[in-house]
């Protein structure tokens, strides 16, 4: 019979390495920012790059760790790639962080 208690624990355990795993993404100031413009809906990278004013090679860098964190997808249209959050989580937490450090 196993120990529920050890099972919450072991579920904790999990919940926390991906919540880490996020926290980790979102604590680069590039990342966080194209992340909070992701929020307002899909761009495609140029758009990212004059909205951020981030250069090319950092923004195609920063994209492709939240690309392979799972924090967004792309949609190819012709010769664009569009960006878009694709984790709900995320922009919860986004929500907040708006709420208490951005200017009203």
């Amino acid at each position: 019979m196993p120990n529920t208690a050890m099972l919450e624990i072991n579920d904790m355990r999990a919940a926390a390495g991906e919540a880490t795993a996020a926290l980790r993404s979102l604590a680069h100031e590039d990342r966080l920012l194209l992340l909070c413009q992701l929020s307002q809906g899909e761009r495609c990278v140029s758009e990212l790059q004059t909205e951020l004013d981030i250069q090319q090679p950092m923004l195609s860098q920063q994209l492709g760790v939240l690309r392979r964190a799972g924090l967004v997808s792309t949609r190819r249209e012709g010769k664009r790639i569009y960006y878009s959050v694709t984790d709900p989580r995320i922009l919860a937490v986004l929500q907040t962080l708006y709420e208490h450090y951005c200017p009203r």
